[in-house]
């Protein structure tokens, strides 16, 4: 059986056990009303409305249930009513008749019945509870839900199921969620004092700590200067601008719902937003004098904090955010320079994923516009085929392998996305090269080329290592918040066995200062065997351990990555060791 068939043969099982869930919940619970509950990537979930509150005390009572149903063996039969019919059958339940008012007045309206349970419902289903008697499935979380999303509508319970094949891929799965957990960027970088969050300061806006910082200022360090290598100018643009730019760009009419908008244009003269993203002011750039075919490819590159209005639900730790600084940059080039130049942004981010240890997590997308959804675009067909086309030439001869994506695309050109997967498996994009022909020619940007002609260059929009908050999010969770040494926020804590060794121990701390390596010094009265079960709690790379014998001799005992407990070794020698790894950036 294919992947692709036994995948759809697993969501129908879900499918079916969430409606034994349903008839579960309505004998327990005769009160429960039940609104919808699809299948999802490990199990399904039900939205119910009931006067019970579903604690973890009744979920085996409720499993239990749910296997008593399924070892009757009960047909699932689908029956077609008309809509009239259909809100007298659910004449006591608000939801289901809200779903059947939405339907057309001639719909045929299908029902599934197991025994004497229906539910409304389009299928498919299994053919007989006896199919899925042998599922495995674990009721595992009770969450609020508002009613379809829209908090001014009644919070429900969603009850939601794992639900595999059999018990052992039930087990492996929860075994790998569990692994996945202590990865949790969200758990962990709180836990090594990365970065935290404030209610009253507000959702998708985190704080960074002093060591996330560092960890993200490093980053950003390297990228600038990567960037200036490969002839990327830095340039740096206002936050917010006045909402004639983003009418130009197209932003206002496409992406107004996703900005932050300061002032009323129904009452105010002059009314700003936050900026999304920073290609409409790095066009100005470009703008300020006139150009020609000699001056391009013009690279613009910028350390970009920018603002989106994510809905709350969709936020999570740092890899979605409200706020965040990106590796953004724009590129004008003339359509001969197109592919080069694309290459050579890949070239840049695939160099900046096998530097941070990534590249073998990614996945690449072909972002595409939906022609069947067109207010959502600007353009003509012709642009979109056109700037479509050369760019699956471009990935073809780049033989990158990528899947489609229709209805990806930004609003005004097709892009490459490159894609990845946190510990849980829910996949976001890191690095983002996309390929535009229409802004130019809405601002005006144009290049006097070699015939005298004035023509509007094209223009790549790209980032190099995605934005920084996700990237770290990324890295907790791929090294489990062990860093690489040239990111860790601290590189070497020296600890001292006894306040004799203070005065040694801070001269080991100056040399190794002096030497750029980041340092911390625990010179506390504990016990040594103490201190040295915090520092690796805190996943630093090396600790230096020093005493009377160390002092006297003039060495340094060492326990971190590649050593087990080394004695008598030399300071120099280990500082050379230790700028050689930060220097190659090795991961290990």
């Amino acid at each position: 059986m294919e992947k692709k068939e036994k995948n759809e043969k697993l969501q129908m099982a879900r499918h079916s056990l969430a409606h034994i869930l349903a008839k579960t919940l309505v004998e327990l619970y005769p009160n429960t009303k039940l609104t919808i509950g699809p299948a999802i990537d490990d199990g399904f979930y039900y939205d119910i409305d009931t006067d019970v509150v579903i604690t973890p005390d009744k979920y085996a009572e409720i499993e239990k249930r749910m296997k008593e149903i399924l070892n009757k063996g009960e047909a699932f039969e689908r029956k077609v009513v008309s809509k009239a019919e259909a809100l007298k059958l659910f004449d006591n339940n608000q939801y289901k008749q809200e779903i059947i008012n939405e339907l057309p007045a001639d719909a045929e309206i299908s029902l599934y019945y197991t025994g004497d349970f229906f539910d409304l419902c389009s299928g498919p289903h299994v053919d007989s509870s006896k199919n899925i008697q042998n599922y495995a499935f674990k009721i595992h979380a009770v969450n609020g839900a508002y009613w379809r999303g829209d908090e001014k509508n009644k919070m429900l319970q969603r009850v939601y199921v794992y639900a595999f094949a059999d018990k052992k891929q039930l087990n492996d799965y929860v075994t790998m969620l569990e692994e996945a957990r202590k990865r949790d960027h969200n758990k962990l970088g709180r836990e090594l004092e990365l970065f935290t969050t404030v209610d009253y300061i507000g959702q998708g806006l985190p704080i960074l700590l002093p060591k996330g910082a560092k960890v993200i200022q490093i980053m950003q360090r390297f990228v600038e200067d990567e960037e200036a290598r490969r002839g990327w100018q830095l340039t740096k643009t206002p936050f917010m601008a006045k909402s004639d730019l983003y009418k130009i760009s197209g932003h206002w009419d496409h992406y107004k719902d996703g900005m932050f908008v300061l002032g009323d244009e129904a009452k105010d003269k002059e009314v700003l937003a936050l900026r999304p993203m920073t290609c409409p002011f790095q066009y100005q750039c470009y703008l300020n004098k006139a150009r020609s075919y000699k001056d391009l490819p013009l690279r613009y590159n910028e350390t970009s904090t920018l603002f989106r209005n994510e809905a709350s639900g969709e936020m999570h730790g740092l890899i979605r955010v409200r706020q965040f600084t990106i590796s953004e940059g724009h590129l004008m080039c003339t359509p001969e320079q197109l592919e080069e130049e694309f290459k050579g942004c890949l070239e840049l981010a695939i160099f900046m994923l096998k530097t941070l240890g990534l590249y073998e997590d990614a996945s690449y997308r072909f972002s595409q516009w939906d022609p069947n959804n067109r207010e959502k675009y600007i353009g003509t067909d012709e642009q979109w085929d056109e700037a479509q086309s050369t760019m699956e030439k471009i990935l073809k001869h780049l033989e990158i392998p990528y899947e489609v994506g229709v209805g990806e695309a930004a609003f005004y050109g097709p892009k490459l996305d490159i894609q990845i997967k946190n510990v849980f498996g829910k996949e976001d994009t890191l690095i983002t090269i996309q390929i535009d022909q229409m802004l130019a020619e809405k601002f005006g940007m144009e290049y006097t080329d070699k015939d005298g002609v004035k023509k509007n260059p094209y223009i790549i929009h790209r980032t190099s290592i995605g934005c920084y908050e996700r990237t770290l999010a990324y890295l907790i969770e791929k090294y489990a918040g062990a860093f690489p040494l040239w990111l860790a926020p601290v590189q070497v804590k020296v600890l001292t066995l006894t306040d004799r060794s203070n005065e040694y121990a801070k001269s080991i701390v100056a040399e190794l200062k002096k030497n750029d390596v980041r340092v911390e010094l625990d010179d506390r009265n504990e016990k040594v065997g103490y201190k040295i079960r915090e520092a690796l709690s805190m996943k630093i790379p090396y600790l230096i351990i020093v005493g009377d014998e160390e002092e006297s001799t003039q060495t340094i005992s060492i326990r971190g990555r590649g050593y087990e407990n080394a004695t008598g070794l030399s300071l120099s020698d280990f500082v050379e060791r230790l700028k050689n790894e930060i220097e190659t950036k090795i991961i290990k």
